[in-house]
């Protein structure tokens, strides 16, 4: 019994660790087979291939390609294909989906995906498939460049085409383009060919180009420039054939036809069309337009290309959004020769919008050349409409220069001028003298403090109002009777209005000039320096406050704004918002309403007519036979005390029609520096009247 049951108890014991044998032998088994199931799957494959395609590791993907395809391709080969591809694309975020996966046998798997991608050019969406083979126990891709895109072959390349946006032209009321894509000269030099006098042509060719000889030799030197490269170096204005042999060509013109012919001469030297911001005016409109440079480095984050301009100053500038254009974008597979294959993406470009300004272009060139040599500004609206009909301010500049190359000699010529080619006076303040003596009359007469039918009584030529004065008086030019509103405008009366400033008193006065913009930013696109009665929060003194009534004392105005203030007596008493860009039906925008009385208004109104149409009247010489104006003369005197002799002269000119209709009514506000020796205000009035004339037809 004992040795049956040990028999027993060994077959158990065998059977038991047979048993365990096989269960590890079937447990590595599965572990094999599920490891080389996990190893081998080319879905996961392809998407591991595809995360180090988003995280740019090209050369991580080359790992994971057959031997076969690292035949065809180098690894340096391969990962620089792929930089030029996707990175001249722009590639990124990439989406894959797989859609499914066909295992021809056990070492090969073609597997299908859905692939989409953001490019510049907008997004990319294709169907596409990819072949894996096994080798040494893994899944390897079979790599072809129509794993890229499904129709590219090994021959072909990836284009992406710049779809270049014009930037909107800056437009006057009647289409004239004050600022433009145009034609210009390219001047350059193709190095091979120049001569023997290299160095001597090339000392020459800087003084007649006004640039450097450092600049040149640093275009020449640029590391893409070969014997046969276009290098330019400057750009100039482009000369038409007919400009050449009309007899009407001015003399800058024919200057520069003389330069381009000489540099012509020079072996080497090439002159070629090319594209560029043109800005016909010149220095008549520069001040307005403003112009456009290239952008920085910072700037192209907004948007903007390498060699994309933006607006700088002017209305380039203020309406940059509207000008800018958008550039599009193509990507194309090319085949060998060059021919389109297949359109991969397009993003169509946006041209700029144009803008068309309220200015007559040609009121702005008569005003500029009346006052060319002149320190001067002028601000001209539309009186019924509120339209600004030109912003002039001399002497100028030439927006063209700041688009090209501007020598360093030329920047300092403009940088240096004592007469401020560079700085805007109309959209600066200056003391306004004899025409701000309305603003007071219809600011008295609506606070009911002014009788414009009441004699002040004659003070003769100088005036104080006590003797805490001291030595101080108000000096006048002319005594008359009856010492009326009319009159006073009429002679221009200092004592009348300082006398007018003191029986409102400070408070009055200010808190009404306060409401005429005083203290305020002009509800205009282009930022104006703002108006202001003293150079504190009010006006300290009773000198100040009679000097104040007839322009002088710390006042000080934006000659917008002063032309603003008269459209108030054209409008019942209120004043008109500036405007700046045009529109096909003008209606008149209120900026503040009820500023004066309709019957202030009125009565000041047709006393300036008496001032221009009356022999007597201190702008006389601005009358014009035919055209109903009316106006008021101003003369500030820039001096350290009052009995200094050395000052300087402002002469101003206010003036606006008051016989025409809605269309061609005008009013213009101009002022001119050093007057003292020129006439005073009067050499302003005399260069408006041409100006009129001209405009009207007279």
């Amino acid at each position: 019994m004992k040795k049956r049951r040990r028999r027993k108890k060994r077959n158990t014991l065998r059977i038991a660790a047979l048993s365990a044998v096989c269960l590890l032998i079937f447990a590595a088994a599965v572990c094999i087979v599920l490891h080389r199931k996990q190893e081998e799957q080319p879905e996961d494959v392809l998407a591991l291939y595809m995360e180090k395609l988003q995280e740019a590791d090209y050369a991580g993907m080359y790992s994971m390609i057959s031997r076969s395809s690292r035949q065809r391709i180098s690894r340096d080969k391969f990962v620089q294909k792929h930089e030029n591809i996707y990175g001249g694309i722009e590639a990124e975020g990439f989406q894959v989906k797989i859609t499914d996966c066909n295992r021809e046998d056990a070492d090969k798997a073609e597997v299908s995906f859905q692939m989409q991608l953001s490019t510049l050019a907008g997004s990319i969406k294709f169907n596409n498939q990819a072949v894996f083979i096994r080798e040494k126990g893994q899944y390897l891709l079979e790599w072809e460049p129509s794993v890229i895109f499904p129709h590219m072959t090994g021959s072909d390349t990836v284009r992406v085409t710049r779809l270049k946006a014009r930037r909107g032209s800056i437009l006057d009321r009647n289409g004239q383009a004050l600022a433009e894509q145009g034609t210009a000269s390219s001047v350059g030099i193709i190095p091979g060919k120049l001569g023997e006098g290299k160095e001597e042509d090339l000392n020459r060719l800087a003084e007649l180009l006004e640039v450097s000889r450092e600049s040149i030799d640093a275009a020449l030197s640029a590391s893409w420039v070969r014997e046969d490269s276009f290098v330019p170096i400057k750009t100039l204005d482009k000369i038409d054939d007919t400009e050449k042999t009309s007899s009407e060509t001015d003399d800058r013109t024919k200057e520069e036809i003389a330069r381009q012919d000489a540099l012509l001469k020079f072996p080497g030297v090439m002159i070629t069309d090319t594209q560029i911001r043109i800005y016909p005016y010149r220095e008549a409109a520069s001040m307005l337009t403003g112009y456009v440079q290239n952008v920085t480095a910072e700037e192209l984050e907004d948007g903007y290309e390498a060699d994309s301009v933006i607006g700088r100053s002017g209305a380039e500038l203020l309406y940059e959004e509207k000008l800018r254009g958008r550039d599009g974008y193509e990507i194309d597979i090319l085949n060998e020769n060059g021919d389109i294959k297949e359109i991969l993406a397009v993003a169509e470009q946006k041209d700029g919008q144009d803008v068309k300004l309220t200015v007559d272009a040609q009121l702005q060139e008569l005003f500029y050349e009346q006052f060319q040599n002149d320190k001067s500004c002028t601000a001209a609206v539309n009186p019924l409409t509120g339209e600004v009909m030109a912003l002039v301010s001399t002497p100028s500049y030439d927006a063209n220069d700041f688009v090209r190359t501007m020598s360093e000699e030329k920047w300092n010529k403009l940088n240096e001028n004592p007469d401020k080619p560079l700085y805007n006076r109309f959209r600066s303040t200056f003391c306004p003298g004899s025409i701000f003596k309305p603003i007071v009359a219809a600011v008295g007469m609506t606070a009911g403090m002014l009788d414009p039918e009441e004699d002040f009584g004659s003070e003769g030529l100088k005036w104080q109002a006590n003797e805490s004065w001291g030595n101080y008086y108000v000096t006048t030019l002319k005594a008359y009777e009856p010492v009326t509103l009319a009159n006073a405008l009429l002679y221009s009366d200092n004592i009348y209005f300082a006398k007018t400033a003191l029986r409102l008193g400070s408070d009055t006065l200010t808190q009404n000039l306060d409401n005429l913009g005083f203290n305020e930013q002009l509800p205009f696109p282009i930022v104006m320096a703002a108006s202001t009665y003293s150079d504190t929060d009010t006006i300290e003194s009773e000198i100040q406050l009679a000097d104040t009534g007839y322009g002088h004392g710390e006042l000080l105005v934006n000659p917008l704004h002063i032309a603003c203030i008269y459209t108030a007596f054209l409008n019942r008493g209120n004043m008109l918002i500036p405007r700046l860009l045009y529109e096909d039906v003008s209606s008149p925008e209120i900026w503040k309403e009820n500023v004066f009385t309709e019957e202030a208004a009125a009565t000041v109104a047709d006393d300036l007519s008496q001032v221009v149409q009356n022999p007597a009247g201190t702008a006389y010489s601005g009358h014009i036979d035919g055209l109903s104006l009316a106006g008021k003369t101003g003369t500030a005197e820039l001096k350290a005390s009052q009995d200094d002799t050395t000052g300087t002269e402002m002469g101003w000119f206010a003036v606006f029609t008051t016989d025409k209709g809605k269309e061609d009514s005008l009013l213009t506000v101009s002022m001119t520096e050093d007057v003292k020796e020129r006439g005073g205000s009067s050499y302003t009035v005399g260069k408006d009247r041409e100006v009129l004339k001209e405009w009207f037809g007279l």
